[in-house]
């Protein structure tokens, strides 16, 4: 997603999110391209540090601080600015965009289920680490269906496209542990208003499927260590059982932070005895290549190096590149 480019300006960066919402969310539709061409509201933002100024975190707070209905509306916002700038300011500051959407899954399946099992999960920008429980979910990929380790999980859709190597069962995930600057607790009620408050409106079962899969990790909270990804992942990733296959992955999570910090991380991880799959918007990790593509998809990478597939954002689809599989070329050759 765009929308949080440190080399853009503010109301650039709004006018593109607008464009990422369209067709997704009309009201953030809308409240983006106000916001871009609101001079107060400019104001406020450029009086934050360059990676508070999302969009995203910006529509957070404003809903965290209102409530939803109110907060859609542009004057509403302007008003919030105006007259609980303080409380606002001091919101974004402390909150990050950690929006944790658990459909993320399912693009991400079809390649962990490819590498040598068993598998060692570590996700970096884990958030409440919902995206960690890989097997705990159902999937349908078009009629296509896995069931998943808890029959309480909610079931995801993703529509898939290309020769995508749908797996017949589950990863075996033998250790798993997240990644984040502040990690969000499942059983902490205003850690999960914060994560109900990222949810787009207007966006279909979203929210439910939010709320179904915070029910799943608090059955069995993940584990998710507080640490940046710049200095702690090789401490973490040292802890990780020899006997399986280390895999680190992480989802929109690279885009806030610097180009700079994006290669120093991309040398982290490739010093590390471990797969790398990264879905990211095209461009943001380091030496990946891009395909085609049209609209603003993210890339799901191995290795930083070899594009696996594009996948929507929020899990709802994915192309799969054709001849291309994590654990060699020609692992998909069955599925074209």
């Amino acid at each position: 997603m765009r929308g949080h480019d440190l080399d853009r300006d503010v109301a650039d960066n709004y006018r593109g999110f607008a464009k990422d919402a369209r067709g997704r969310s009309l009201a953030y539709e809308s409240l983006a391209s106000a916001v871009a061409a609101d001079p107060a509201l400019l104001a406020f933002l450029a009086t934050l540090p360059p990676e508070k100024r999302q969009p995203n975190l910006l529509f957070a707070a404003a809903r965290y601080l209102l409530g939803d209905s109110a907060a859609l509306d542009i004057d509403a916002l302007g008003a919030l600015v105006s007259q609980q700038r303080t409380g606002l300011t001091q919101l974004m500051q402390t909150r990050r965009t950690q929006t944790n959407e658990p459909a993320r899954c399912a693009t991400l399946l079809p390649a962990l289920t490819q590498l040598p099992q068993p598998l060692a999960l570590i996700e970096v920008g884990a958030s409440a680490g919902l995206t960690l429980l890989v097997d705990r979910y159902s999937y349908d990929y078009a009629g296509h269906t896995i069931g998943g380790l808890d029959p309480l999980a909610p079931t995801l859709g993703c529509a898939p496209d290309g020769p995508v190597p749908l797996p017949d069962g589950m990863p075996e995930i033998t250790w798993r542990a997240g990644l984040d600057l502040n990690p969000l607790d499942v059983t902490n009620e205003d850690d999960i208003r914060w994560l109900s408050c990222l949810v787009w409106p207007g966006e279909g079962d979203r929210a439910q499927r939010l709320e179904a899969a915070i029910a799943t990790a608090r059955r069995d909270p993940p584990r998710v260590h507080r640490g940046d990804l710049r200095t702690d992942l090789p401490a973490l990733a040292a802890q990780a059982p020899a006997d399986a296959t280390l895999v680190v992955y992480h989802s929109a999570v690279l885009a806030y932070v610097t180009p700079k910090d994006r290669r120093r991380f991309a040398d982290t991880v490739r010093a590390l005895p471990a797969v790398w799959l990264s879905s990211e918007g095209p461009g943001v990790v380091p030496d990946l290549p891009v395909p085609p593509y049209q609209g603003a998809p993210f890339v799901l990478g191995l290795d930083g190096h070899t594009p696996l597939a594009l996948a929507d954002g929020h899990g709802t689809w994915l192309h799969w590149l054709p001849g291309i599989c994590p654990s060699g070329p020609r692992c998909c050759s069955a599925h074209e």
